[in-house]
């Protein structure tokens, strides 16, 4: 069963390949075939690999949240302006690291934890800026990111929702089309003073965002799944790091869509 993540699309493939080992190669023709019983594996011999588990899982992915809180705390208690200086190389270079995880799909320690600590420094110049001009909305948006984050995870377990490969395409297929219109609205933005209107604060923006919100929380769902997917195929302890590395950009985004959102109803 292909993946329904498309982020971790990719990787899975890879980590099944190398977890179950390549396909054995042809005998040459006319060469005699010689079977030594004594060198084949014993049954009762331990195996080397360590498969994952849902704590794998879990406890990568709190782990990766924690550098990336503890980044933004720290960028947060910077003085004066310092933090942005800092802010937007940070979103930069995270954001190449980001490609380079999800298309070399890499699942290593430190570059999920590389990731989630320059997100965290973008994170804290980003929502001491909001806090400084709507004193208490970072609490409200962190609960409201917790909120969605638990409460599509009960729906996610007690089966409320399944994902399907239909829910799949639906889901993937909405993402595409609020990207692109999120790229003409940037581009908009050098014609237009508010662009398209998506992030003006007006009612339509005020869809876009609620939008884009129940876009993140269905990508959780799909998170979820490649998790449980994973485990079940016997995929290599390590690809858990892959996995919190999908977990920590859908929160991320998650939790600036809600920040946007109780911006424009504070104005």
């Amino acid at each position: 069963m292909p993946s329904n993540n498309p982020v971790f699309g990719r990787g899975f493939g890879n980590a099944q390949q190398s977890s179950w080992g390549a396909a054995p190669a042809q005998q040459q023709y006319g060469a005699p075939a010689y079977t030594d019983p004594y060198a084949a594996p014993s049954p009762y011999a331990a195996t080397t690999t360590r498969y994952m588990t849902m704590d794998d899982v879990v406890t990568k992915t709190g782990l990766s949240f924690l550098v990336t809180v503890l980044a933004a705390a720290a960028t947060w208690a910077m003085p004066g302006q310092a933090a942005w200086g800092l802010a937007l190389p940070a979103v930069l270079i995270a954001f190449v690291l980001g490609l380079v995880i999800a298309f070399k799909q890499i699942a290593n320690p430190a570059a999920t934890l590389a990731y989630g600590a320059l997100y965290g420094v973008a994170l804290g110049a980003i929502s001491e800026a909001f806090n400084d001009v709507y004193p208490g909305i970072v609490m409200q948006a962190l609960i409201g990111t917790f909120g969605v984050f638990a409460g599509m995870l009960v729906v996610y377990k007690t089966g409320a929702i399944r994902v399907t490969p239909k829910l799949t395409r639906w889901v993937i297929g909405a993402l595409v089309g609020a990207l692109v219109l999120s790229l003409a609205n940037f581009v908009a933005y050098f014609f237009m003073d508010d662009g398209l209107g998506l992030r003006s604060g007006g009612p339509l923006a005020i869809g876009f965002s609620l939008l884009m919100i129940g876009i993140a929380a269905f990508m959780l769902l799909l998170d979820f799944d490649m998790a449980d997917e994973a485990i079940r195929r016997g995929a290599p302890a390590k690809f858990a790091w892959y996995i919190a590395f999908g977990l920590l950009v859908t929160v991320v985004w998650l939790y600036m869509e809600i920040l946007r959102l109780l911006s424009y109803f504070r104005e």
